[in-house]
């Protein structure tokens, strides 16, 4: 009975280090994605905000004499 009692805690112990590494792999997983994602975001809002000032200082030099 012992036997048994001890190889359930082993299995436990193993199970849980097996856990604890794939929940540190999905936390990297995670914040790579969120990374990337706000990478996108500042690139889309740099090219518009461009574009417009682009857009104004072209308007403004076009009326300069």
């Amino acid at each position: 009975m012992r036997a048994i009692t001890e190889g359930w805690a082993i299995l436990g112990a193993a199970l849980e280090r097996r856990t604890d590494r794939d929940e540190r792999g999905a936390s990297f997983v995670e914040y790579a994605l969120l990374t990337a994602l706000i990478a996108i975001v500042c690139l889309a809002a740099v090219t518009m905000i461009g574009n417009t000032t682009g857009e104004s200082l072209s308007s403004t030099a076009s009326q300069l004499p």
